[in-house]
C-alpha cells in the first residue's frame, strides 16, 4: 500500500516538474518540450488595407429573422466599387476627457479607441489602445445595412460634427453620412459624453427611392485572435467573443471552437449583448431590450473573426426613413460602470465558476478602498476579515495540526520499529490516533471550506482593472505586473516554508520531502505574477503562522521547526 501510494506521488511530483519546465518555456517564448502546440498560421494580423480586414468578406449574411428580415440570399453582397459614389478616404479624430476615438470615413467604422486614463504597460507616456487597425492588429466596430444593395461598412462616407469635446459641454456628436446607394441612405451619428465609455450610436435609413425597402442592421466587433501584449504564460485570462442572452447567460467561445466550427452559443434572442473580451478591457454592442437579434461569429481570415448581431428593421417606404438607436461600449472593465449600462454586462468582467463569491468580495474590497484610498492596503484589509470571519474554523485545524505535532514522536518511534512489518504499522498507528482522539485529517477539513473563497479572491485582484497602475507602497508601483525586484516573491517563498516548518512532519518520509518541494516549485511561479497577488497570499501566510503559533502555544504544544531531512 504504502509503495504505491510513494508511486503516485512520485508521478504527481514528476508530472508538476514537466509542466512547471513547458510553462517556462512558452513564457520566454520559445515552444513547449513536452506539450507543445501548433502555431497559429499568421502570427500578425493581416494587413488592414485592401484586405478582409474591412472588406466585403466581413459582412454577414442575411438574418433568418422573420417578416420585415425577409431578403434574397445574393442581394446582401457588399456593392460592387462601381456604385459607389467616389468620395476621399480619410481618418477622423474626435477627443473627449477620456476617450480618443478614430473612425474612417469608409464606412464610419470605429478602427482605433485610445484611453486617456490609462497609460500602455510597454510605454507608459502614450495612453493604452484597445481597438487599432495596423499591420500588427487588427480590432475594429463596424455596422452597416443587408437585405439588398444598401450601404454597408464599405460604403464611402462624409462626416461632420466636432472633434474635441466643447468647453462646458458634455457631449460630442461626429455624424458620417454615406450618399445614395440603391435608393437608400444611411446616416451613422455617434454621441460621446463626458467621462463615458458607452457611445449612443444612431443608424437613420433615408429611403430616396420609389420602392419600399427592409433593411436589416448588422453590428459587428472584428479582431484578430492573438492574445493581448504582456498576457503571462503562468496565468491565463480569457481572449475571445462572448454572448449574453437572459436565457443562456454569459456565454464565451475560444477562437479554436470558432475555426472548427464549434461555436456554441444562442443564436436568437429579444435581449442580450455581443462583445470581445480580453484582460481587463472589453467592447460590446447593446441593443435596447425587446428589440429581436441574430447573434453570429464566424471566421473571416487567417487569424481574424467577427462576432456581431443583426436585426431586423422596420419597412421604410419612399421617401420616409426610421432610426435604431444602439450603444457601442470600448472601456475598463470597471463593475459598477458595467452593471449601470445593461443586464449581465458586468460578467464581461470574467470570474469564472466562483462568480457568487467573486463579486461580493469585489465589492467588500470596494468598500475598504473607500476608506483606505490605496488598493494595496485594501487588499492586506481584505484578507485580515476574511482571516477573522474564518478564525474558528482555522483554530479548528490548527488545533488539531498541534495534536498530531504532540503525538508525532510516537508515531515516528512506531514507524521505525515496524517498518519491517507495514500491515501491523498501520494498524498501529490507527490505534495511536483513537486512543488520542485526533482525526489525521481533521486540519484538512476546515482548511479545504476556505479554499472556494480565496480562491475567489485570487480572480478577483486578478480581473479587476483598478489594480493596473496602482501604487502599494515605496517600489511598488503598479499591483497589476510583478515585483521589479523580486522581493515580494521573496518574502512569500520564505513565508510558506515558515508555515511549513511550523505544520507537524508527515510520519511517510518521502511525503516528509514532498511537503517541501512542493511549496518551492509553487513560489516559483509567483516572481512572475502580479504584485496584488502576491501580497495577497504574502497577507495570507502571515497571519496563518500568527494564528497558528498563538494555538499551539496556547494548546501547550510550543512552536517547533519541522526542518527536512534530505538523506
Amino acid at each position: 500500500m504504502n509503495d504505491i501510494r510513494r508511486t503516485i506521488l512520485w508521478v504527481i511530483f514528476g508530472f508538476s516538474l514537466v509542466l512547471l519546465w513547458d510553462q517556462w518555456q512558452l513564457h520566454n517564448g520559445r515552444q513547449a518540450t513536452f506539450f507543445p502546440t501548433p502555431a497559429k498560421p499568421a502570427a500578425t494580423a493581416p494587413a488592414a488595407t485592401g484586405t478582409a480586414a474591412s472588406g466585403a468578406a466581413s459582412t454577414p449574411a442575411p438574418s433568418s429573422l422573420p417578416a420585415t428580415a425577409a431578403a434574397p440570399a445574393g442581394s446582401a453582397q457588399v456593392p460592387a466599387d462601381s456604385a459607389r459614389v467616389p468620395v476621399a478616404r480619410e481618418r477622423v479624430t474626435v477627443t473627449t476627457d477620456v476617450l480618443r476615438l478614430t473612425f474612417d470615413s469608409e464606412g464610419g467604422s470605429l478602427v482605433r479607441s485610445e484611453f486617456l486614463k490609462h497609460v500602455d504597460m510597454d510605454d507608459k507616456n502614450r495612453p493604452f489602445v484597445l481597438l487599432e487597425e495596423s499591420p500588427d492588429r487588427v480590432y475594429l466596430a463596424q455596422t452597416g445595412l443587408i437585405g439588398g444593395n444598401f450601404p454597408t461598412h464599405k460604403t464611402a462616407m462624409t462626416f461632420s460634427g466636432d472633434k474635441t469635446l466643447p468647453d462646458g459641454a458634455n457631449q460630442l456628436v461626429a455624424r458620417f453620412e454615406s450618399a445614395d446607394i440603391g435608393g437608400v441612405k444611411l446616416v451613422k451619428t455617434y454621441t460621446v459624453k463626458r467621462g463615458d465609455y458607452a457611445i449612443a450610436v444612431r443608424h437613420e435609413v433615408i429611403n430616396s427611392g420609389t420602392a419600399a425597402v427592409t433593411p436589416q442592421l448588422y453590428l459587428q466587433l472584428l479582431r484578430d485572435g492573438n492574445k493581448p501584449k504582456g498576457e503571462s504564460a503562468f496565468y491565463m485570462t480569457f481572449t475571445g467573443p462572448a454572448v449574453y442572452t437572459d436565457a443562456a447567460k454569459f456565454q464565451k467561445v475560444e477562437f479554436s471552437d470558432i475555426d472548427k466550427g464549434k461555436a456554441s452559443f444562442q443564436k436568437t434572442a429579444s435581449d442580450g449583448y455581443v462583445a470581445m473580451v480580453q484582460h481587463y478591457f472589453a467592447s460590446a454592442w447593446l441593443l435596447p431590450q425587446g428589440m429581436a437579434r441574430e447573434f453570429f461569429m464566424r471566421k473571416v481570415d487567417n487569424n481574424l473573426y467577427s462576432v456581431g448581431v443583426i436585426t431586423p428593421l422596420k419597412p421604410v417606404a419612399p421617401g420616409a426613413s426610421v432610426s435604431a438607436d444602439v450603444t457601442l461600449f470600448v472601456g475598463p472593465q470597471e463593475e459598477k460602470r458595467l452593471e449601470a449600462l445593461a443586464p449581465g454586462l458586468d460578467l464581461i468582467k470574467d470570474y469564472g465558476w466562483l462568480t457568487m463569491l467573486a463579486k461580493p468580495l469585489y465589492w467588500l474590497l470596494d468598500q475598504l478602498h473607500k476608506v483606505l484610498a490605496n488598493w494595496g492596503w485594501s487588499i492586506v484589509a481584505l484578507v485580515l476579515l476574511l482571516k477573522i470571519a474564518f478564525y474558528w474554523l482555522n483554530a479548528k485545524a490548527y488545533a488539531s495540526m498541534a495534536k498530531m505535532k504532540a503525538i508525532n514522536p510516537r508515531i515516528m518511534e512506531m514507524r521505525e520499529r515496524l517498518k519491517d512489518n507495514p500491515q501491523q504499522m498501520q494498524q498501529e498507528m490507527m490505534r495511536i490516533y483513537r486512543e488520542e482522539k485526533v482525526n489525521p485529517m481533521g486540519g484538512c477539513f476546515p482548511i479545504l471550506i476556505q479554499i472556494p473563497v480565496f480562491i475567489a479572491l485570487y480572480w478577483v485582484l486578478l480581473s479587476s482593472v483598478e489594480m493596473r497602475n496602482a501604487p502599494w507602497i515605496l517600489w511598488i508601483k503598479d499591483l497589476s505586473t510583478p515585483d521589479p525586484y523580486f522581493i515580494l516573491p521573496v518574502v512569500m517563498t520564505l513565508t510558506t516554508l515558515l508555515q511549513t516548518a511550523l505544520n507537524p512532519a508527515p510520519p511517510d518520509p518521502l511525503q516528509a520531502k514532498l511537503m517541501w518541494f512542493m511549496p518551492l516549485i509553487f513560489s516559483v511561479m509567483f516572481f512572475f505574477f502580479p504584485a496584488g497577488l502576491v501580497l495577497y497570499w504574502i497577507t495570507n501566510n502571515i497571519l496563518s503562522i500568527a494564528q497558528q503559533w498563538v494555538i499551539n502555544t496556547r494548546m501547550g504544544v510550543p512552536p517547533q521547526f519541522n526542518l527536512p531531512k534530505f538523506k
